[in-house]
């Protein structure tokens, strides 16, 4: 544990690092090495497309709570879009509180920059919340509720899932993009979610750098574009959730460290600004010291998502507290069980 802890606690190590891929494998492999659930009613790599990609696969986990079915929340692991297969550690990081609070979790994959570009990752999450719709009763989901989270990168898509609801062609300049897309057999079915909780998502690409201007060529929003940002304007604006505010969007709470140096904490501030003039802001936290996911993410920021989500579901008072719940990790000859806290990233 003292090895996990310790590159959580120097995350600025990571930033210094080149191969920021390989930097945020290990941390993954880690962080699933030290997780368990106990025994769960789950489905594992369903996809959701009708093909057979890594990127278009979803997981369902259903609480333990005797219940016919259940309200859902999707989960979107942060990657800087490079990955295509994180769906267990978003569950791993996120995934107990929102079953406590009596939620299904369906924690999806989708598409990485180096697999297509931009909107295909956007494509895929709305593919994903149609197929919940579709087989909702296969897998004992109550569709009349799907909130939606994720966290850096999967903040973006998240908070971009629920500021297009409803959009299906959208044109910036000369620049035309198919933000629903057609993937999967389930395009008879709505892409819509009903509540969003942003986990410091990159939201405008145009400030990126020092909060100010775009970054280059070697960025991660410029591997997802398929160019140099400052060349892509449009692209940029297509990129942006802000773009679609209406006041017909859900319902967001907005969550972000303000000691973030990998997403920049005005990020969530631009954000936080433009859902409150439209009034689709519940509310915007700011974590004291709070960094990429150490300290950001705590036992008070899981309970107000849990009571968010339960209030936009319309769902009583959250029936259980979110605390730091040991688990027992399977062992083996080698390495015997051990008891391991509930990790905040």
């Amino acid at each position: 544990m003292s090895l996990l802890r310790f590159f959580l606690n120097n995350c600025q190590l990571f930033n210094k690092l080149k191969n920021m891929k390989l930097v945020f494998g290990f941390v993954c492999a880690l962080f699933y090495s030290f997780m368990s659930f106990g025994q769960i009613t789950q489905w594992t790599d369903i996809n959701y497309a009708n093909d057979s990609l890594e990127g278009h696969k979803l997981d369902i986990y259903l609480p333990d709570g005797g219940q016919t079915e259940y309200k859902v929340v999707v989960l979107i692991y942060g990657s800087a879009w490079f990955a295509n297969n994180m769906k267990q550690m978003a569950f791993q990081a996120m995934g107990k509180p929102l079953l406590d609070g009596g939620f299904a979790v369906v924690s999806i994959n989708h598409r990485s920059s180096g697999d297509a570009k931009f909107p295909a990752q956007i494509n895929d999450v709305k593919a994903a919340v149609r197929f919940i719709r579709a087989h909702a009763d296969e897998y004992r989901l109550d569709t009349s509720f799907i909130g939606i989270t994720g966290f850096s990168s999967g903040g973006h898509l998240s908070s971009l899932a629920g500021t297009t609801n409803g959009v299906k062609v959208y044109k910036v300049g000369d620049t035309e993009m198919d933000i629903e897309g057609n993937v999967g057999d389930c395009t008879s079915f709505s892409s819509r979610v009903d509540a969003v909780v942003d986990w410091f998502g990159p939201i405008d690409m145009t400030r990126m750098e020092n909060c100010a201007t775009t970054k280059g060529a070697d960025s991660p929003e410029a591997a997802l574009i398929g160019g140099t940002p400052a060349e892509h304007m449009d692209v940029l604006t297509l990129l942006n959730p802000m773009t679609y505010i209406d006041e017909k969007d859900p319902k967001f709470l907005v969550i972000h460290g303000d000691a973030d140096t990998v997403v920049p904490h005005c990020q969530s501030v631009f954000f936080k600004d433009t859902l409150s003039a439209k009034g689709r802001l519940e509310e915007f936290i700011t974590v004291p010291q709070g960094q990429h996911g150490p300290i950001t993410f705590n036992e008070q920021t899981f309970k107000k998502m849990t009571e968010f989500f339960r209030k936009q579901a319309a769902m009583d008072l959250c029936p259980a507290n979110i605390t730091l719940v040991p688990h027992i990790r399977p062992g083996s000859k080698k390495n015997p069980p051990q008891k391991q806290f509930y990790t905040l990233y």
